[in-house]
């Protein structure tokens, strides 16, 4: 398929912009089938609008984590699941050395 270069127009400042033949190739790439509505400006602005208005960005709520105390060195730590308590949780450090361990082996 053969792009060539379009100005569109904003709909939310009205100011026009160049969607370029990458910019489609990405498009089409991707199976997109509408043309961008938002300069580059206005969508920079409105992704940044979501990510301070959900907390975390990218539409998602902030995950919910979990205290708990490290199985190997007793430091306080939080996680993002519920421990069910038959198996250990590590802190990040602990964590890494335990998979550090583990690969070594192999």
């Amino acid at each position: 398929m053969s792009f060539q270069e379009k100005t569109l127009t904003c709909e939310d400042c009205g100011k026009s912009f160049p969607f370029t033949v990458e910019e489609q190739e990405f498009h089409a790439q991707k199976g997109f089938t509408n043309l961008p509505k938002r300069c580059p400006d206005c969508r920079a602005a409105r992704r940044d609008q979501r990510g301070q208005s959900s907390g975390s960005g990218y539409g998602r709520s902030s995950r919910q984590m979990y205290p708990v105390t490290c199985a190997q060195c007793g430091k306080q730590t939080e996680v993002p699941f519920e421990p069910r308590g038959d198996r250990p949780v590590y802190c990040s450090d602990c964590y890494s050395k335990q998979q550090g361990t583990r690969s070594r082996r192999y």
